[in-house]
């Protein structure tokens, strides 16, 4: 905190000086500041940050939102300030709410038996779900089961590893409910079903290659377990809480239809338009995820171990992470003419045209080690900011973008919000889950590999 008000005076001195709002790059330090705290927080003040962790982000937003406010005044700043959030971060959050409370009431019941095979079809089931009910809500679906397949099991560790892989992250690229990275996509203009078209081939190597590494290597520590240490199956499998399923359903069409209807009517909020699809859409997601709250019977939702704290860690990090990526945003649409022109031309080739494979491995090694959502962001801004371009001739780079994104929140536990809440309930039910450098070990050995290959086949 000390940190955050030394780095806000530096930059309210800077910011004094005569010229536009974001001349300095000096207004990206909250952005930053934000970021390295979600990333290094929980690795070297745990106790801190799950306690104060909502202090600290009202602290970087606050660090730009008064400087902003001494320059702008304070109704140019609420101006801003309630366009962003309302446009853009209360639909990402509704989103996540109605998500969120669909996947917890689906429960799995019964007992599996953790035999490779079983193990293979459930991540490969999983990879199917994250795209249709997020990567956090398959795996909060998938994982509890999982875990109780695997229970007796000497060797389980690399179940749960190739679960962060699969189901966590690299499954949910194919449509914007996948991912939070791809539903901002999404907000800024890009078609619903441009991820499927456009990530199905390398999400399906991807997928593919990891699963038969994984079902060979399932299959020899399996080999190799006692017969005493093999689980056996008890209770027949059944699926409760099917009515969510339908509520997913309602959820996509409502995302959708506000994609698709564009009526032409504004809803003034103070200044701030309001197009009506948009308030239609996200006045729907709330319903549904209030549906699914009352249709839903309690107990399922306490096996499924439900509770609102992941989601309200979310909204309190996400609500500073959009406020302070505002003046990152507009430094990076001046292009060259900006700031950030270093970097812009760092992404571009001698012709002024994109580099693909730097965007890719950019992109996805910032969201190794930092949240994946506003880094997608910064490089969607990055490439112009236009989605129509983007979706069109610079197709190329946004893929790269997505996939980079997408693909390599699975580097570290701390690239996708799910893969922190796997490694939890793993080590809450005794399985000797590696420490962070310890999954680094498995992601360099597993993933790079394969993200080099995905490269070379899909930015070319």
């Amino acid at each position: 905190m000390a940190l955050a008000a030394t780095l806000w005076t530096t930059q309210a001195l800077a910011l004094a000086e005569p010229g536009p709002v974001y001349h300095s790059p000096l207004w990206a330090v909250p952005f930053c500041g934000m970021l390295l705290s979600i990333a290094l927080g929980p690795l070297l003040a745990a106790h801190v940050w799950h306690r104060h962790y909502g202090k600290i982000a009202a602290l970087w937003a606050l660090a730009l939102v008064v400087p902003l406010a001494l320059q702008t005044g304070i109704a140019a700043t609420a101006r801003v300030l309630l366009h962003t959030l309302l446009t853009e971060y209360l639909p990402f959050i509704l989103v996540l709410f109605a998500l969120f409370s669909l996947a917890g009431g689906i429960h799995l019941r019964g007992t599996l038996r953790g035999v490779p095979w079983v193990n293979a079809a459930l991540l490969a089931l999983g990879a199917l779900l994250a795209s249709l009910i997020g990567t956090t809500g398959a795996s909060m679906v998938l994982v509890r089961p999982l875990i109780r397949a695997n229970a007796g099991r000497t060797r389980n560790a690399h179940v749960l590893i190739f679960f962060i892989f699969i189901v966590s992250n690299i499954g949910g690229a194919l449509t914007p409910l996948g991912d939070p990275p791809l539903f901002l996509g999404f907000l800024r203009g890009v078609d619903f079903f441009w991820t499927l078209h456009h990530l199905w081939q390398p999400t399906l190597f991807c997928v593919a290659v990891l699963l038969a590494v994984f079902f060979a290597m399932d299959l020899l520590l399996w080999r190799r377990e006692s017969q005493a240490h093999r689980p056996e199956r008890h209770e027949p499998l059944r699926i409760e809480g099917l009515v969510n399923f339908g509520l997913i359903g309602l959820a996509i069409a409502a995302i959708i239809f506000s994609a698709a209807w564009r009526p032409g009517i504004d809803v003034d909020v103070f200044g701030t338009p309001w197009a009506l699809q948009n308030l239609a859409r996200d006045a729907a997601l709330l319903a549904i995820g209030l549906a699914s709250l009352a249709l839903t019977p309690s107990a399922l939702r306490a096996a499924n171990g439900f509770e609102w704290q992941p989601l309200i860690e979310v909204a309190k990090l996400f609500a500073a992470i959009f406020i302070c990526i505002i003046p990152v945003l507009a430094m990076l649409a001046a292009g060259r003419e900006g700031p950030f022109a270093p970097l812009v031309a760092l992404a571009t080739r001698p012709d002024g045209t994109p580099n693909t494979v730097a965007f890719f491995w950019a992109t996805g090694l910032l969201s190794s080690v930092l949240d994946n959502a506003p880094t997608y962001l910064v490089f969607f801004e990055l490439a112009g900011g236009d989605a129509a371009r983007l979706m069109g001739e610079q197709a190329p780079t946004l893929t790269a973008i997505s996939m980079g994104a997408v693909f390599m929140g699975a580097n570290t536990y701390i690239g996708n919000a799910p893969n922190f809440m796997v490694y939890a309930i793993a080590r809450r039910s005794g399985i000797s889950m590696p420490g962070f450098f310890g999954y680094m070990l498995w992601s360099g050995a597993v993933l790079l590999p394969l993200f080099l290959v995905v490269g070379w086949m899909f930015t070319g």
